[in-house]
């Protein structure tokens, strides 16, 4: 009984994971909320912009920000292995705040597009998610990636609440400084709030070799993971708006309407599912069949993207699986990666969900441009069936022991 009692207990994130998990959120919330809320709006105001009617430089405007967080993801994930996780995090969010200052100034797309690639250069995600791995417990790790997790996905939500409304009162350059104050607010809350991760972790062993990183099969199939679910994400929102307001006659400011209870009920499904998974050692299997739900969900979106509500119902679906995968694919990593490298190794894992974001966006929008809605549908499902092939694959992760619980530092702190 005592057994069972201390391995159910080590399932509880204790209040120093905790406070690290729920500010590490409110970091990204703030950072990424002033982000969500120009998309929306952005296309419908770039022609008031020099040169904005050229729509290729319109779409390269929202897009470089992937490239460029693609492209500084491993070295600042790098960096943040050599000289510590928060001076990296703050100098990422400088640089963000620069950004969202080049924004307001803009007056032509040229400037917008520079605006949104600095913007992308503080690319700290990958920084913020090993910070997190090294605040947490192997046992409790998804559970901070979900509350990091439910932080975007409600940002998100409510930004697309707001942006309207908000674009309305202060325009594009009004929504760039509130972007930079809320980065300027997640800085101080770097500084003043965010508790210093532990120490007793491994240092950097600058003879490490990042080979590991980068060859590691299991970490190759986890990079290979994360960019398909988000090439999957951008893809399939290429044509789900155009399906909103077709099948159910929802202009665009209403889409919130379907997009916020959404969001809301995948999130009250997938954490109970989660949880058993980590506390039972199913991860794996956890992992395997929310990708093949995914599956499922592109093969009913083929055979029922005209049958009106049912959109709801798959959209419902589809983040259970891609809010199940996004909140335990980074734990994931954090556990196979080597702690010496283990911002390396998230950077790289980052780097492959920015790349599969912007090859999202492209490869959805040529295919619906020349093939059409099915053919998008198409290439998703056999993006997916290619993961589920390569995920088979992936070693499952051991189940914790008495022993290591034991051991793991202020196990006797209960929430």
């Amino acid at each position: 009984m005592m057994h069972s009692e201390t391995l159910h207990d080590s399932f509880k994130m204790l209040p120093s994971e905790r406070r690290a998990a729920a500010w590490l959120a409110s970091i990204y919330a703030l950072r990424m909320f002033g982000m969500f809320m120009i998309l929306p709006v952005f296309a419908m105001h770039a022609p008031t912009l020099s040169g904005g009617n050229n729509v290729s430089l319109v779409g390269l405007a929202m897009g470089i920000y992937g490239l460029t967080q693609a492209c500084l993801q491993i070295p600042l994930g790098w960096a943040s292995d050599r000289w510590g996780r928060k001076p990296i995090i703050i100098v990422g969010l400088v640089v963000f705040v620069l950004g969202s200052v080049l924004g307001f100034l803009a007056t032509s797309i040229e400037t917008m597009i520079a605006a949104r690639a600095l913007q992308g250069l503080g690319a700290i995600s990958a920084v913020l998610s090993a910070y997190l791995a090294d605040s947490t417990r192997d046992e409790v790790r998804s559970k901070g990636m979900a509350m990091i997790g439910g932080a975007i996905g409600l940002t998100f939500a409510l930004s697309l609440v707001l942006s309207p409304l908000l674009y309305r009162f202060w325009g594009l350059d009004g929504l760039f400084a509130l972007t930079g104050v809320l980065s300027v607010l997640a800085i101080i809350a770097v500084l003043v709030c965010l508790p210093p991760a532990p120490t007793h972790h491994s240092r950097y062993d600058a003879k490490g070799s990042a080979m590991r990183v980068l060859l590691k099969a299991d970490l190759l199939r986890l990079n290979f993971g994360i960019f398909v679910l988000h090439l999957t994400q951008m893809a399939l929102f290429v044509v789900v708006p155009g399906l909103l307001v077709n099948d159910l006659g929802l202009v665009l400011v209403e889409h919130w309407k379907v997009y916020l209870p959404v969001l809301l009920s995948s999130f009250v499904i997938m954490l109970p599912i989660m949880i058993w998974g980590e506390r039972h050692a199913k991860t794996r299997w956890v992992k395997l069949a929310s990708i093949a739900l995914l599956g499922l969900v592109m093969c009913g979106f083929l055979g029922w993207f005209q049958q009106g509500w049912a959109v709801v119902v798959l959209l419902g679906l589809y983040f259970v699986g891609f809010n199940l995968l996004e909140a335990t694919l980074p734990s994931w990593v954090s556990r196979v990666a080597p702690l010496s490298h283990r911002g390396l190794a998230l950077g790289v894992y980052n780097t492959s969900q920015a790349l599969g974001l912007f090859m999202g966006g492209v490869v959805g929008g040529v295919v619906l441009d020349h093939y059409g809605t099915v053919a998008v549908f198409q290439v998703i499902l056999l993006a997916i069936v290619c993961w589920l092939g390569a995920a088979f694959g992936i070693q499952a992760l051991p189940r914790r022991s008495r022993q290591t619980t034991a051991n793991t530092p202020e196990t006797t702190v209960q929430v």
